[in-house]
């Protein structure tokens, strides 16, 4: 059995959840050729222990299922994160995880990347799990110890993009997830930057208004996001930038 969510406490009590973040995403890529792109998007901070309960008419734009991330869509998303970080040795012993991710909209979502903050019960950080999806179907999590300043590394162990070869260090920072929103993810291999890529955004507090506003602004954004990552491999592609073999995918326990 999963433990009840603890009141939040210490740091953590200062996150507001739920919340939106009017965000811009930033790709440079520095391998074979520079390329670089930007667009603006939102994104949903919540509690996995309180999710948002919306007015009937707004909940096909925004629906958070357990389906949608890592584990089993028969428990909730707080139970299959449990169980993960459970086989990597973390207890949070019930504190408050803060989830950034886009909703299902309209019956579809795509998440290339998916933020756990997980606090112990006195509201102090545990650790940070990114949940990447890719293209395929496939998803994998890494568990992140990050410093005082945010700052994480980890060993690339996942297929993405297939202009971009396996191996190599990610250098990440998470900013606290407060009025303002900042993550970096740059990918090192052998001395080299080939790709860095930056999410910032704002806070809006959480009203059927916010949300109104941000669903006519940026329409069927879920739908939007995939459709762009194809739209810019098709356009690296036709620059003729080689595709790598993608290798075949170990799921990881508890993630599949």
């Amino acid at each position: 059995m999963v433990a009840p969510a603890a009141r939040p406490t210490g740091r953590a009590a200062g996150y507001q959840a739920p919340a939106l973040y009017d965000a811009e995403v930033v790709h440079v890529r520095r391998e074979r050729i520079d390329y670089q792109f930007a667009h603006k998007v939102y994104l949903w901070l919540v509690d996995v222990d309180a999710l948002p309960e919306l007015p009937a008419p707004l909940r096909p734009f925004a629906r958070f299922e357990a389906r949608d991330h890592l584990g089993s869509p028969e428990r909730t998303i707080r139970q299959n994160l449990d169980a993960w970080l459970a086989t990597q040795g973390v207890d949070l012993a019930g504190g408050r995880v803060l989830m950034l991710a886009n909703a299902r909209c309209l019956g579809y979502v795509f998440n290339p990347l998916t933020v756990y903050w997980c606090h112990r019960p006195d509201g102090e950080l545990e650790c940070v799990v990114a949940e990447v999806h890719n293209t395929y179907g496939e998803r994998h999590c890494y568990l992140l110890r990050p410093d005082q300043s945010g700052r994480a590394r980890t060993e690339k162990c996942f297929y993405v993009s297939p202009f971009l070869e396996m191996g190599g260090q990610y250098q990440m920072r998470f900013g606290e997830p407060g009025p303002k929103l900042s993550v970096t993810i740059a990918l090192r291999q052998d001395g080299r930057t080939p790709l860095t890529a930056v999410l910032r955004g704002r806070r809006q507090p959480l009203s059927n208004g916010a949300l109104v506003r941000l669903l006519l602004r940026r329409p069927l954004i879920t739908h939007r996001v995939s459709a762009l990552i194809r739209r810019h491999g098709i356009t690296l592609w036709l620059r003729r930038i080689p595709i790598l073999r993608r290798p075949k995918h170990q799921p990881q326990e508890g993630v599949q």
